[in-house]
């Protein structure tokens, strides 16, 4: 079994920043509650532009990862949610060397 981490930055649409923060919050505790294969999911906002956040998700496997985005939140709170609000949103996948 290989840990499986993401880099995730998104851009927030001007005006859509306050409701990003929401998803994020009410997303940070569904996957909390509900994920025991996802290890980490922590959001953080830039310090020098409130639009841009970044999110470390790490995941105990691929099959982890693969329930993450078959659950009701992610499909309500990213995908419907989130993702209209957003001017950009990139995931860097990540394996350890060792």
């Amino acid at each position: 079994m290989t840990n499986l981490a993401y880099s995730i930055t998104w851009e927030a649409k001007p005006g859509e920043v306050d409701a990003v923060v929401d998803v994020l919050e009410r997303m940070t505790a569904a996957v909390r509650a509900n994920e025991p294969g996802t290890l980490q999911f922590l959001p953080h906002r830039s310090p020098d532009n409130d639009h841009v956040f970044f999110l470390y998700e790490l995941f105990a496997d691929q099959a982890a990862f693969d329930a993450h985005l078959k659950t009701p939140h992610f499909q309500t709170l990213i995908l419907d949610e989130a993702v209209p609000k957003l001017a950009r949103r990139e995931r860097v996948a990540f394996t350890p060397l060792a």
